[in-house]
């Protein structure tokens, strides 16, 4: 009911409460659309003062009545003045998406979600991501960065490389691996990955690939965040479609999370 309310303001710019922070539902226009890959494009919009942590992302759409719900986008970089989103084309919605150009309207809900938990680390920290779960480790390594924390990254592609230097400018080393060989290490990027070296390990992507590094980072004792992906309809944690068994209860992935401590998961 929720999304369906969203679809029908008239004025955009409104506020929500959520977990603590205010979210805003407000119309922006698009700066450009690059496609980096066959299926990969970063899209940026102007940020109209948004807010956005690390890990957190914005719920976005670009139709009014074709298609009712919005889709869920994880914050790539957070600029001054513009906010990038990176996504794969995989349905009608981030296909339409693909076909945004300049000045065109776009409307967003958010920030949702927690983010990582930035501030409480420090010394040496990893960010493991594979596929379409790297974009949001970009701008939480350069947080991490600009607090004193020594970052490295591992990322795992299938095999077009994306986003690579992106993330050199905040790293201390990025690690490549690819299925294909094609480039870096051929395998997958859990195999680069020695926790025991790390004070914590911030990981996204798949969740074999999640539940891999969490298992790997309570053998070494090592802490480890892990962003979840899951199907939103309100990103709001309304609707519960995105609820998950945790050691603590059913929690909204859009809403108590997508970020968990790998501790309190229930794989």
């Amino acid at each position: 009911m929720i999304i369906f309310l969203f679809s029908q303001f008239d004025c955009l710019d409104k506020l929500f409460q959520h977990k603590n922070q205010i979210m805003r539902y407000f119309e922006s226009k698009v700066v450009s659309n690059e496609q980096i890959t066959g299926d990969i494009f970063v899209l940026r919009v102007f940020r109209n003062q948004a807010e956005a942590r690390p890990g957190q992302f914005y719920m976005l759409k670009s139709w009014d009545t074709e298609l009712t719900l919005m889709r869920p986008i994880s914050i790539f970089k957070a600029e001054p003045e513009e906010m990038w989103f990176m996504y794969r084309v995989v349905g009608a919605g981030t296909q339409r998406f693909s076909e945004l150009q300049l000045g065109l309207p776009i409307k967003l809900l958010g920030p949702c979600g927690n983010g990582y938990p930035y501030e409480e680390l420090k010394g040496k920290v990893a960010v493991l991501g594979g596929g379409v779960g790297i974009p949001p480790l970009c701008e939480t390594a350069k947080t991490l960065k600009n607090q004193g924390v020594s970052v490295d990254a591992f990322l795992g592609f299938k095999d077009e490389l994306f986003a690579v230097e992106d993330f050199k400018p905040w790293c201390e080393n990025v690690y490549i691996s690819t299925e294909t060989g094609i480039e870096g290490h051929k395998g997958f990027v859990t195999d680069l990955l020695k926790p025991g070296q790390y004070d914590a390990v911030l990981t996204c992507g798949p969740e074999v690939m999640m539940r891999k590094v969490a298992a790997m980072c309570k053998e070494a004792g090592t802490t480890c965040y892990c962003s979840l992906e899951h199907r939103m309809a309100c990103g709001i944690g309304a609707c519960l479609g995105c609820s998950i068994r945790t050691k603590n209860g059913m929690k909204r992935v859009c809403k108590d999370g997508p970020v968990f401590n790998a501790e309190d998961l229930l794989w």
